[in-house]
């Protein structure tokens, strides 16, 4: 599944390891499984995830102490991070998982169509993150490919764009941290339309 968009699936017991592997193997994911807080940061460093599923209690490095490493990093805090944890440990620990970054919690053990449910939230808002930075991309060559002067008849229509691109980022933002962006398809749509016309030569 070269394609596939990347999951982390971070605990301690290889037994679970597999079920969460076996539980999302119906999406299109591939599940990258680290039995430690330490080998998940390694993991990290090379290469890029959706989402990552962190056991909380780990030997050495537990998950509370992973996912304050993780949110540390430029290059991975805005990775959302869903706690895994035994049903007895859940209600004092959902406070310290959830002050220490993570968008959800789920108790073992989990129901399977929950899981994937949510995991299938968090693929959808990837996809659609790469889509925005592709979309971004394309209009920075436009760009780069005109002469000043045709940029600077362009300059409203940019202006348009930027504003759009802001209110895009702005519900990623908001889906990330938990919150809902009903508007999200609006705008997507709204900023769509503004690179085909930019695309089309305004």
């Amino acid at each position: 599944m070269p394609n596939a968009t990347r999951i982390l699936a971070v605990d301690d017991r290889d037994e679970n390891l597999v079920a969460l592997a076996a539980v999302l193997d119906a999406l299109p994911v591939e599940v990258v499984s680290v039995s430690s807080g330490q080998a998940a940061l390694k993991e990290l460093l090379n290469d890029d995830f959706a989402l990552i599923l962190l056991d909380v209690v780990m030997p050495g490095m537990d998950g509370f102490e992973t996912a304050g490493h993780i949110k540390a990093r430029p290059r991975t805090r805005d990775i959302p991070i869903i706690f895994l944890t035994a049903a007895g440990e859940a209600g004092e620990q959902a406070f310290r998982g959830y002050a220490a970054g993570a968008v959800d919690y789920l108790t073992k053990p989990f129901d399977p169509w929950l899981l994937r449910a949510k995991v299938s939230v968090f693929v959808e808002l990837h996809r659609r993150n790469l889509e925005l930075r592709r979309q971004a991309g394309v209009l920075r060559q436009t760009l780069a490919d005109n002469t000043e002067g045709a940029a600077g008849g362009c300059e409203p229509l940019l202006r348009s764009l930027d504003e759009r691109l802001a209110k895009v980022e702005d519900d990623v933002a908001r889906l990330r941290s938990g919150e809902p962006a009903d508007e999200l398809d609006d705008h997507v749509a709204s900023l769509r339309l503004a690179l085909n016309a930019l695309s089309s030569g305004g």
